[in-house]
């Protein structure tokens, strides 16, 4: 008996081993476009009518306001954005009296997504986008972000400048933020509208963030994707982190000026005398108990007496135009010079008289010739400093 149940367990436990393994999903199982390396699973087909030829079962609409300033220029364009939403069987509504842009469903429409896509086009149409931008939103590859800044900075002046630092000199950070991550933006009042690929607009988002919270200037957000651009072209490095390629930025506090706090006095428990009132002053100067008349005649002659310093001060400001500056004296070592060489030669000649005086009463010497060779140095000594 125990023989046989122990055969019988072996038979049950061989049948489970050979049974295939269950998957978890009812429909999990190996198809054969998995492995097909020409299907590219990322593409987004475009829609085809007789996918949905029926249409739509119910009627879907969207409808948004616009500021008053658009209402000239959406009247100009509203029969563009009507034969463009046409093609896809969509209808909208231009309510002037209400200020609002209305996309609702029609019969004709076959698309089940081209609702939202209209809903994005009005929006972007209240924005301030061109109505030639704002159409490329309706082909599938192009998608939008708005993008509230609005609220991220409590200060009016701080927002406005750093939504400045987003727009840059003459629009050149802008148009450098479209180029390299291949979305139109667009920064109106406290909103910035992007158009483009979910990459894209996931770059912009945060490069805008980071802009208005002042977390990075989106100059350095600038060069991160010129380096990145660079490195995609680099097949070797495509499935290597990037990281040590990037540059790190580090955010440096500046000095700001310190504020002077006022120093504490020490704590009295009594308070400040009182000052005195102007009819203590009164009273004590003696004027309380003037007349009307004396202190009238006392302020107009207080008045008169401001008034006349006030004129002396004036004349006194206009006169000193008019008086010409001291020239500095310059002291005259010429004229020192020549009276010092003139006492000089005058007392040579003196001793030169008295010595002649002298000769002549000893034997007759003439007197120029004695007086020119006098003039001249004599030869011996000459020789003598020459050699």
């Amino acid at each position: 008996m125990n023989v046989g149940m122990e055969e019988y367990e072996n038979n049950n436990n061989s049948d489970i081993s050979q049974k295939p393994k269950k998957h978890k999903g009812k429909h999990d199982k190996p198809k054969p476009w998995d492995d097909d390396p020409n299907i590219d699973r990322w593409t987004i087909e475009k829609f085809d009518p007789s996918w949905n030829e029926s249409g739509m079962l119910e009627v879907s609409s969207f409808s948004t306001l616009f500021p008053q300033y658009r209402e000239k220029y959406l009247q100009e364009v509203w029969p563009t954005v009507k034969s463009a939403l046409k093609e896809y069987g969509v209808s909208c509504e231009l309510n002037l009296v209400e200020g609002s842009m209305t996309v609702s469903t029609t019969r004709k429409t076959r698309d089940p997504y081209i609702i939202i896509k209209a809903r994005e086009l009005i929006r972007l149409l209240s924005r301030s986008v061109p109505v030639h931008q704002a159409i490329k939103i309706l082909d599938d590859e192009v998608q939008c972000d708005i993008i509230k800044i609005g609220n991220l900075v409590r200060s009016k002046e701080r927002f406005v400048k750093r939504r400045q630092h987003l727009v840059g000199p003459n629009s050149s950070t802008l148009k450098a933020l479209e180029i390299l991550t291949g979305c139109y933006i667009l920064v109106q009042g406290n909103t910035v509208a992007a158009m483009g690929s979910f990459k894209g607009l996931k770059q912009v988002r945060r490069i805008v963030e980071d802009c208005i919270q002042n977390k990075m200037h989106p100059v350095y957000h600038i060069k991160v994707l010129m380096m990145k651009k660079e490195l995609e072209k680099d097949p070797a490095l495509a499935n290597e982190n990037w990281d040590r390629f990037l540059p790190k930025f580090k955010k440096k506090n500046v000095q700001q000026k310190k504020v002077k706090t006022k120093e504490k006095k020490p704590y009295t428990p009594f308070p400040p005398p009182q000052q005195p009132s102007k009819i203590d002053e009164q009273l004590e100067s003696g004027e309380y108990f003037m007349s009307q008349k004396k202190k009238s005649a006392k302020t107009w002659q207080e008045k008169q007496d401001k008034q006349a310093q006030k004129t002396a001060e004036n004349k006194r400001k206009r006169e000193a135009a008019f008086i010409p500056p001291e020239e500095p004296r310059k002291q005259d070592t010429k004229s020192e010079d020549d009276n010092k060489d003139v006492a000089a030669m005058a007392m040579s000649l003196k001793k030169k008289a008295k010595d002649f005086g002298k000769k002549k009463l000893s034997e007759n010497i003439n007197a120029e010739a004695y007086i020119a060779t006098a003039g001249e140095p004599s030869k011996k000594k000459s020789k003598r400093r020459e050699t």
